[in-house]
């Protein structure tokens, strides 16, 4: 599983808000958006990268599945407690309209 976290030290031990050492797919995790436009996801990723938040960009890899027709859209997913920062910063950069209703 490609999960992106922001080094070896988990910040949410620190914080005592999550069980220490669970992988990320355990703690709950929201959607910030769906799409099949890769450039799109890619600009997120780095906007996600660059702010230090944990991402997760699900279905990635369905396209083998489906054939390669890209009809399947990847949904990036934030950990539940980042995901209104991470709103905010993807609407400052332009994409509100791209962002699901919560």
């Amino acid at each position: 599983m490609n999960i992106h976290r922001r080094g070896n030290i988990d910040r949410r031990q620190s914080r005592g808000k999550l069980t220490p050492g669970l992988p990320i797919w355990v703690w709950p995790l929201r959607e910030l958006l769906r799409t099949n436009d890769l450039v799109l996801i890619s600009f997120i990723e780095s906007l996600l990268e660059s702010a230090h938040f944990d991402y997760f960009v699900a279905d990635r890899h369905m396209s083998a599945v489906e054939g390669s027709l890209g009809f399947l859209p990847r949904r990036i997913l934030v950990v539940e407690e980042d995901f209104a920062p991470a709103r905010r910063l993807l609407s400052d950069a332009g994409l509100a309209a791209e962002l699901r209703d919560e």
